[in-house]
């Protein structure tokens, strides 16, 4: 067991405590947040901006430019979807949901489309952001781009579609968190954040009960 914990901590050899300390508040409130999405609870919002807060700040000082951008669009997301949650509640606290329409589809290809270039523009400019905004030697292409670049790019384009969708209130949303989660689970650990990626694990397992909840309760509404 011993063996286990070293090879788990040998990640955050060297980062400060309060960082990890952050991150597990954030894994936490992250996970609290998922289970309300499960419930289709109206307090997935504000614990999740707890979460994508506290990692907006970790992937900025981590420069995972791409996962601080997604963090920081969930957290404007969840105020707009908290807003939608509110005014279509039943009682205050559980949502009605549906499935996915044409019109709903070509929003999040455009979406995708429009995360796909801005993340990867910001990742062009990742070498000017690191070098302290200097532009000396710095070239401007995609040679410094790596697989954990292009991995975080396409994941970004999911979790963008996966939020705007929940915040729709479609059951869809569950699918694009699936394999959004799937792909983060080594991509986090790759990037030393173990305890993220045992989040995305746990992620993964929740999105696919959330998908067979949110489908039994839209049978039922059919039903009715």
């Amino acid at each position: 067991m011993s063996h286990i914990f070293d090879w788990f901590f040998a990640q955050y050899k060297g980062v400060e405590a309060h960082f990890v300390v952050l991150e597990i508040i954030g894994v936490c409130f992250g996970l609290l947040s998922v289970y309300f999405s499960k419930k289709r609870n109206i307090w997935v919002y504000p614990t999740g901006i707890i979460s994508t807060v506290i990692f907006v700040y970790l992937l900025w000082v981590s420069r995972l430019f791409g996962d601080m951008l997604i963090n920081a669009y969930y957290t404007i997301m969840s105020i707009y979807g908290w807003i939608l949650w509110a005014k279509s509640s039943k009682d205050n606290i559980h949502i009605e949901v549906s499935k996915t329409t044409k019109r709903d589809w070509l929003i999040s290809l455009g979406l995708a489309v429009f995360s796909w270039l801005f993340v990867t523009g910001v990742y062009l400019l990742k070498p000017y952001i690191n070098s302290g905004f200097s532009s000396d030697e710095i070239s401007f292409d995609f040679q410094h781009f790596t697989w954990v670049d292009w991995t975080d790019i396409f994941t970004t384009s999911i979790f963008l579609v996966g939020m705007w969708l929940m915040a729709k209130r479609k059951i869809e949303n569950w699918i694009c968190w699936i394999i959004g989660d799937v792909i983060s689970v080594p991509l986090y650990y790759h990037k030393g954040l173990v305890f993220s990626s045992f989040q995305y694990f746990i992620f993964t397992i929740i999105a696919i009960a959330a998908y067979f909840e949110w489908k039994r309760n839209l049978n039922k509404s059919k039903v009715k």
